[in-house]
């Protein structure tokens, strides 16, 4: 609310020939009002804080450089079907100028939305960077579980889900804050070749590893969804791309356009093949929670048996990982049927305490004989329990207890 938000004269802000310090004229100073403002918190929060703790603000008014202070919201939008569909290429337009931490207001910020669209916008929001539902005060009460027990358990899905994939997307910001990638990207950032995609606006990237196609029409059992990688190239070699449903593990190629079936509680969204996704095993009640959950590792292979992924871990909070390296950045990587934990970035110091609980492997050819673990060289090796689906062709393997800053290796017989 920083525009400045002088709503009551003629154009609905501070009149253009307002006199700032210096004689300026608002005119000359509109766009970087909220800009210094937002800059002046974040400053003085961690002057408060004895520069120990990292601050979190959320500004609606913003200019080239604001990613550097917080958070970004799109503004006042409406509780139409409409408005769930603009959020997705605005916030898209937002991360590739480089405002990452962007989103919209779930379920509108005007006017009532109705139960269906409520959910839809929670489902849409879970799979944005920033997420939270916001409404004017004439609005009706509109918490999760007002609406009934179909639509309170479709909502609380996307957040529980929201809450376990937190461990990627912290690892998406640190890509971001190292290598300006957006967490959230059109298809044609990871797929340019895909002349198609140019204009796609309903689904997008969450990283180089999710699909997300939110649903934002009413009424639908089924939605279009382009699965881009027609020409992947790995290692010199033009491949299939493969693309697994996170919920039913129904494997897609990619080049292909496909309807797939949707309910009230399922949104669209696949892992690409060839990449690991770090979750936790549960949601916490909060993200202080969630730092003693375990972690499971979903392993989607390509069409070479292959898969790569990284996971960042620090406290979450503090500004150790700057000043003391306190922070630790681990690269999982599979080949020749051998799921491998290594060490990213030597400078890292941070001891995280939690494992790795879990890992599901998408896409194996057969039923293993043996799935053994061996942590750091040397040390005996131990077979582990596991269960294989053969209709899905999925692998899970639990009860590792894998030590998260530890190299280890997980091999398939």
């Amino acid at each position: 609310m920083n525009e400045p938000s002088v709503f009551d004269g003629p154009e609905q802000t501070m009149p253009k020939d307002a006199v700032h310090c210096g004689g300026w004229e608002h005119r000359e100073l509109h766009n970087l009002y909220g800009f210094y403002q937002h800059w002046a918190t974040m400053e003085g929060l961690i002057r408060r804080s004895k520069g120990t703790e990292r601050p979190f603000v959320l500004t609606r008014s913003f200019f080239a450089g604001s990613q550097r202070f917080g958070a970004v919201w799109t503004g006042d939008n409406v509780a139409s079907w409409d408005y769930l569909k603009i959020s997705i290429p605005m916030l898209l337009t937002l991360s590739i100028t480089g405002i990452s931490f962007c989103g919209a207001d779930v379920g509108g910020f005007f006017q009532d939305p109705e139960p269906e669209l409520l959910v839809r916008w929670y489902q849409a929001g879970a799979l944005q960077p920033f997420f939270r539902g916001h409404s004017a005060m004439q609005t009706k009460r509109r918490e999760p579980w007002l609406f009934g027990d179909e639509n309170t358990r479709a909502i609380s899905d996307a957040i529980r889900e929201r809450y376990r994939l937190l461990p990627y997307w912290y690892s998406l910001f640190h890509r971001a804050h190292c290598h300006a990638e957006p967490p959230i990207r059109p298809l044609w950032v990871e797929f340019p070749g895909e002349i198609q995609s140019f204009e796609m606006e309903d689904e997008y990237m969450i990283g180089n590893a999710l699909l997300a196609c939110p649903v934002t029409d009413a009424g639908v059992t089924e939605v279009n969804v382009l699965f881009p990688g027609s020409g992947e190239v790995s290692l010199g070699v033009q491949c299939r791309q493969f693309w697994y449903d996170i919920r039913t593990f129904r494997r897609f190629e990619g080049g292909t356009n496909t309807s797939v079936p949707v309910t009230l509680d399922s949104v669209p969204v696949f892992q690409r093949g060839g990449t690991i996704v770090p979750r936790k095993t549960k949601a916490g009640r909060s993200t202080a929670c969630l730092s003693s959950i375990p972690f499971d590792l979903t392993v989607a292979l390509d069409s070479e048996g292959c898969a790569e992924g990284e996971l960042y871990v620090d406290d979450g909070h503090s500004f150790n990982y700057r000043t003391k390296q306190e922070f630790t950045l681990r690269r999982f990587t599979f080949r020749n049927k051998t799921l491998s934990c290594s060490c990213a970035d030597e400078k890292g110091q941070f001891q995280c305490v939690c494992s790795v609980e879990r890992v599901v492997f998408l896409g194996l050819e057969a039923k293993p004989s043996a799935v053994i673990v061996q942590q750091g060289s040397g040390v005996h090796e131990k077979k582990k329990t596991f269960r294989f689906e053969e209709e899905t062709s999925m692998l899970t393997v639990e009860n590792l207890k894998l030590k998260t800053v530890h190299s280890w290796e997980l091999k398939i017989k």
